[in-house]
């Protein structure tokens, strides 16, 4: 009898499970993405200067109407718990202390990447836009641009464009407040 290799699966129950008995270490750096752990790129300097910034313009400028979430899980569905960057969620008076922020929770979701551009842009992308999440950011710490997606489907997202040093943006949740390229990519 032959035996065939099968991939297992797992749940985010399973996923927590294992964080819960230890075999997940609170300090790994992984994420649940279609079932799979997936371990995540090392933190470097231009990437954790990102995100700080970032976290920076966003508490200033969405604080009073939003939660700025900093590399946190937000759970996607059964096999999707993911670990964005950072994530406006809408505000909620337990700070979602009884469940991780869903789909409709997710105002925009950013990623930065350096090492792990191409992933992001072939995975988590259409992983975000299969769920609903109405605007993504990548941010290219190489190239100091921002990817920005917007109009989910369940093969990608609709629109897109890049956002550099000198243009102006704003979430799609919060049109009237706008940021620089300056301030969000330094």
């Amino acid at each position: 009898m032959t035996l065939t290799p099968t991939r297992r699966r797992f749940t985010v129950h399973d996923y927590q499970q294992m964080a819960q008995a230890g075999i997940l270490a609170e300090d790994d750096r992984v994420e649940l993405i279609d079932g799979e752990i997936i371990q995540m790129s090392p933190i470097g300097s231009r990437h954790f200067a990102a995100v700080a910034r970032l976290t920076r313009q966003f508490v200033q400028r969405f604080g009073d109407v939003a939660l700025v979430v900093v590399q946190s899980s937000v759970r996607l569905g059964e096999q999707q718990e993911p670990q964005p960057d950072l994530a406006l969620v809408k505000d909620r008076p337990d700070c979602y202390a009884a469940a991780l922020p869903t789909p409709p929770d997710i105002l925009l979701l950013v990623e930065v990447a350096d090492t792990s551009l191409e992933y992001d842009r072939r995975q988590k992308l259409p992983l975000y836009a299969r769920h609903g999440i109405p605007e993504v950011w990548l941010v290219d710490v190489t190239t100091d641009t921002i990817l920005v997606s917007r109009d989910p489907g369940p093969s990608g997202y609709r629109t897109s464009w890049t956002v550099g040093r000198s243009d102006r943006l704003a979430p799609l949740a919060f049109p009237q407040r706008e940021l620089t390229g300056l301030e969000l990519l330094g």
